[in-house]
């Protein structure tokens, strides 16, 4: 179940992997959005290509994404794409390279399938729901696993929007988060989901559902947890978009630290 639309969502991400590549290759401007976040021509042109792909495809799901506007008619909708055209446009911005491509897909509150895109590392992440997490270099696909690890564990914080209490998170738990990262956007989830890292705290009220929809799934499938603060797992086409709880990703229950 689901394949189709996974192949759909795939093929979409490659398709603005290409425009957003050319924007990062040959410079374009930067807009500020009313909430104080950038927007780029790669952000906006990288929706549009998802969304017309998808909507040809598949023309009576609904879509919530990041740079369009939000028609709560989808709160009707039984599947609804949650995109984020450009996850990471500082990183974007400042050319780090680490930034990705969102496209989820969500049933009944409830995310079915996951496609994470690296443009600057030909890398794609993807996850349906019961059927496990792979990680796509080039031609190469290979199932993907959390660690089992539970000391000596590996941290990844935001790398622009590092607040106060996952600092005093990190700290208080220094028996056992012995290395702490800094990773952009949806990198963080996908890095846990291969066993690269343990644990990702996100405590503020900065993100929304397109943020986290795709990594959810690719995590929970690699054998790891997405959870809010209260230990209950994110649901979503919600009419409040805002993760306003903030979540923890883990690959081991036991490394819930709070």
């Amino acid at each position: 179940m689901y394949q189709d639309q996974l192949y759909a969502a795939l093929n979409a991400a490659s398709e603005a992997k290409k425009i957003i590549l050319e924007y990062y290759n040959k410079g374009f401007t930067v807009e500020i959005k009313d909430d104080n976040s950038p927007v780029t021509e790669a952000d906006k042109k990288s929706d549009l290509v998802i969304r017309n792909y998808l909507s040809n495809l598949f023309p009576d799901y609904a879509f919530l994404t990041e740079e369009s506007e939000d028609n709560l008619d989808r709160l009707n909708k039984d599947y609804v794409w949650i995109i984020d055209p450009l996850d990471g446009t500082e990183d974007f911005v400042k050319k780090d390279g680490e930034f990705t491509i969102n496209i989820a897909l969500c049933h009944k509150h409830e995310i079915v399938l996951g496609v994470v895109a690296v443009p600057t590392l030909d890398v794609t992440y993807c996850a349906i729901k019961g059927l496990g997490a792979y990680k796509i270099t080039g031609e190469k696909v290979n199932r993907i696993y959390v660690s089992n690890k539970k000391d000596d564990l590996t941290c990844l914080t935001s790398v622009y929007h590092l607040q106060k209490g996952e600092i005093e998170m990190i700290n208080k738990h220094s028996d056992k988060i012995k290395t702490v990262l800094k990773k952009g956007s949806s990198l963080k989830g996908c890095l846990i989901a291969e066993g690269k890292a343990e644990i990702s705290y996100r405590l503020s009220k900065g993100t929304k559902e397109w943020d986290t929809a795709a990594f959810q799934i690719i995590v929970e499938e690699a054998g790891g947890l997405v959870l809010k603060p209260d230990k209950t797992p994110m649901h979503y086409n919600r009419e409040n978009v805002y993760n306003d709880e903030g979540y923890l990703i883990i690959n081991r229950i036991e490394n819930f630290l709070l």
